[in-house]
């Protein structure tokens, strides 16, 4: 099979104009980035309105492994697959980082058949958005330290500050940084750290804001640190957000492009999974939910996070509901939470182990899938479990995931072939879909607004990860009481933990019933509009491996990109 950036540098492109118009956009809603990138402005909202919603579907997972589980190429997959079978749909994803694309991870553009291209516009620069977040962010981070330098006139606690500078880049020379080492001219010497760029709070209200007055207005509330007293500082206070707002202008707006069967596809905002949200932008999912009918879009990582911070904070947020739920599994990851293997990220997968059938590790992982689909239910939306298939993969394990899925209350259980296949591959997952997606459903947020941060904390670390018990340190301690003072504790919780466990801990794989959950800080992101309990270590500032991806991306001699993945 050809790589990735060979079937993508392959592919016929339809003019973008055709593709927006096939789903009702005028060429004035439109703002070329080249010939086959766009952004489309938010005033088709308004001309849309009367317009009824398509269908809203959210692809999530099981705990991912360091292997991947392929939830992006499900969702361009399902996509392809509905359009295969004569629906209009449009899928909505994530813009990646460049720190992952140059590191391990490699692209977020899909892969094998269904994709969205051009792949190296989308997986490089794209239209700038990230570079706008990194200049807001960085912005606000500058007139913060000048404020320092020029007598600290809102009397700012140096050792309170929060705010850090961002770079779209895997760093780790970056994690911890001396700044202002430059003498009487130099600024305030402290000690702070970069983040990477999507990890910023910026990068996290482009994805939940809903237009200019809101971007404005949560930029103001983004919290720096504390003065001398104690009274929280803001990007207001320091006189930044409006200018921080002028940089966002532009980035606000969607980004339009197109999949391999030349439908179309938005991509838009990509923060973190851990620390923050996880989704494409409330925007993005707006426009698409009044052009198709249907909208496939994912959340970061797996369901205990990605999908619970879907429904609590995105789907709160933007006032929307899904009709229906595709986890995606592989065997494969299914035997390594049940124990047929170990995989440490970054490190050449025991591919022999892997290839090898293996019906009871299957069997033992399946615990895994059983408790996601269980938590995705309590939502009260349909499920459908996408078996991502890969050759190896056994009649006889196959069946006992899908006896695993449907016993714990899935739809279907499909498997999912879009990856060698493209739509055709995907039709079977997609007239499941259509059929889940038809039933009554109901969205039930997990918790009311009013709780208590702790009761909001609880009810996610009992319903979602199972856990018996919180513990909270007595720096959480004083977080909760100083948050409730300020009047935040009516804010949504954004758990900040590790992806690669239901747990806290990364090296416990399947399921931990009773296990007791550490809740070592909070953290507020008040711009955003939540809190984010920090559960164990949490690295915003990822590093690169011992061998990057950059190594093998470069120019050919007619100037092609070649390596990218």
């Amino acid at each position: 099979m050809l790589s990735d950036l060979e079937i993508a540098q392959a592919a016929t492109m339809r003019p973008l104009a055709d593709v927006a118009a096939d789903m009702g956009l005028l060429p004035e809603d439109l703002e070329m980035y080249g010939r086959h990138k766009a952004k489309v402005h938010l005033d088709v909202r308004n001309r849309l309105a009367d317009r009824p919603n398509g269908k809203y579907v959210l692809v999530t997972a099981i705990t991912p492994t360091p292997l991947g589980e392929g939830k992006t190429v499900t969702t361009i997959g399902l996509t392809q697959g509905l359009q295969h079978i004569g629906k209009k749909p449009i899928c909505c994803i994530r813009q990646p980082s460049m720190g992952p694309v140059f590191g391990i991870k490699g692209g977020a553009a899909g892969g094998g058949y269904a994709q969205v291209v051009p792949m190296e516009d989308l997986n490089l620069h794209f239209t700038g958005d990230i570079h706008a977040v990194g200049a807001a962010n960085n912005l606000l981070a500058a007139m913060l330290d000048a404020s320092l330098w020029h007598k600290n006139p809102l009397d700012i606690d140096p050792l309170s500050i929060t705010w850090n500078r961002v770079v779209d880049m895997n760093d780790v020379a970056l994690r911890k940084i001396i700044t202002g080492l430059g003498g009487a001219k130099g600024g305030l010497p402290r000690e702070t750290q970069f983040d990477i760029t999507v990890a910023s709070e910026v990068m996290a209200i482009l994805a939940l804001t809903t237009g200019l007055q809101d971007i404005r207005e949560r930029l103001g509330r983004i919290m720096v640190g504390l003065s001398k007293s104690g009274k929280p500082v803001t990007a207001e206070d320091l006189g930044a957000a409006g200018a921080m707002s002028v940089l966002m202008k532009d980035a606000i707006q969607p980004n339009l492009m197109q999949r391999l069967d030349g439908g179309a596809a938005f991509v838009h905002a990509g923060p973190f999974a851990n620390i923050a949200i996880g989704c494409n932008s409330i925007v993005a999912d707006q426009i698409a939910l009044k052009l198709g009918e249907y909208v496939i879009t994912e959340a970061g990582f797996g369901a205990d996070i990605g999908a619970e911070k879907f429904m609590d904070i995105k789907c709160r947020a933007a006032d929307l509901a899904p009709n229906a739920v595709v986890i995606v599994a592989t065997i494969k990851a299914l035997k390594m939470h049940g124990g047929g293997f170990i995989q440490k990220p970054g490190k050449k997968p025991p591919m022999d182990e892997i290839m090898k059938p293996n019906p009871a590790a299957v069997e033992a992982g399946c615990a895994n899938l059983i408790q996601h689909v269980e938590n995705m239910r309590k939502f009260g939306v349909p499920v459908v479990v996408a078996i991502n298939a890969f050759p190896y993969d056994t009649p006889e394990e196959t069946e006992i995931v899908r006896a695993a899925a449907l016993s714990a209350g899935a739809e279907a259980a499909p498997e999912s072939l879009v990856h060698a296949q493209g739509g055709a591959g995907g039709a079977a997952l997609a007239e499941a879909v259509v059929a889940a997606a038809d039933k009554p459903s109901e969205l039930k947020l997990l918790y009311p607004l009013e709780a208590s941060i702790k009761e909001k904390i609880e009810t996610i670390a009992r319903e979602i990860y199972r856990a018996g018990d919180v513990d909270y340190s007595p720096v959480a301690e004083k977080k909760i009481k100083q948050f409730t003072k300020q009047g935040l504790d009516k804010l949504p919780i954004c758990m900040a933990k590790t992806h690669l466990s239901v747990t806290h801990d990364p090296d416990i794989k399947n399921t931990c019933p009773g296990f007791i959950l550490p809740v070592r800080d909070i953290r507020p992101s008040a711009g955003a509009g939540f809190l984010y309990p920090l559960c164990g270590e949490m690295s915003t500032m990822p590093a690169l491996p011992t061998r990057p991806a950059a190594v093998d991306v470069d120019l050919d001699e007619e100037g092609n990109i070649v390596g990218l993945f």
